[in-house]
């Protein structure tokens, strides 16, 4: 698939994600209420501690991470599944594997376009106002730079896992009960709802192994660390780079083996 067509795709999916700018908002909105309850849950756990720092993290450091992590996932997140379980449905996918494109690339690029906007209109603006209101509280220099690697990295695997999941409907034709518990599982074991530096220290072991963590608590973990050391950072974009390219085999291969059982619905 030649980088044009990509961009094409691409700039198609700009296109149609700027088409539905009362959804955007909607999405802000609902955020910000998230965040209060956020902010609130978390002062009280912190005022019932006793103490100005629980696991190695300070209040404000806590709100800082969950603060951006709420951001990183409307950047990151491409409602793949729900798209995959609608064409299984309806019938469509038979017309989409017909086309001159892998599906896999086909459904990736299509959805490019969403990282574009989102990151515009949700992860900037919601960077700089912490990095402005914290008065460095994220130390902008060359953790910078291993923070886009990582993010990157973050987004293959993220939607490497939405992939295998909207392939399971091919088996079941029914994809809600699957990707709701698909999504409480990534926002656990990835540190979106609660930083992993919380977790009882079996389980804190167990997720940074998985890759669930390295699609929200790698990137930040990078970002926020103003003085990051080599081996620290060898290990975090080591494990991610394990798990970016195993999930990317293990959804393909998954993929060409669920093709045999591809059945038409629709009319």
């Amino acid at each position: 698939m030649k980088l044009k067509k990509r961009l094409t795709l691409t700039r198609a999916g700009i296109i149609e994600s700027l088409q539905f700018r009362l959804g955007t908002l909607v999405i802000i909105a609902g955020n910000l209420l998230y965040l209060i309850v956020v902010f609130f849950l978390w002062k009280a756990i912190y005022a019932s501690a006793g103490t100005d720092v629980v696991n190695g993290m300070t209040f404000s450091d806590t709100l800082i991470y969950l603060v951006l992590a709420t951001a990183l996932f409307n950047f990151m997140e491409m409602y793949i599944v729900w798209e995959m379980g609608r064409s299984i449905q309806s019938g469509k996918i038979a017309l989409d594997l017909l086309k001159p494109v892998e599906y896999r690339k086909y459904m990736f690029w299509s959805y490019s376009g969403s990282f574009v906007t989102q990151f515009f209109f949700t992860f900037l603006p919601t960077f700089i106002v912490v990095a402005a209101v914290t008065h460095g509280a994220i130390h902008l220099g060359i953790n910078l730079l291993f923070f886009v690697i990582s993010v990157v990295m973050a987004v293959s695997i993220n939607y490497s896992i939405d992939f295998l999941v909207g392939t399971i409907c091919l088996y079941t034709e029914s994809i809600w009960g699957i990707n709701i518990m698909k999504q409480v599982i990534v926002m656990l074991l990835s540190g979106a709802t609660i930083p992993i530096a919380f977790f009882p220290e079996p389980l804190k072991t167990i997720a940074y192994y998985l890759p669930f963590q390295s699609i929200y608590n790698a990137p930040l973990s990078v970002l926020l660390d103003g003085n990051p050391q080599p081996q620290t950072l060898l290990t975090t974009l080591g494990i991610q780079l394990f798990w970016c390219i195993a999930m990317a085999v293990l959804s393909k291969l998954f993929w060409k083996v669920s093709l045999r059982q591809i059945t038409v619905n629709g009319g």
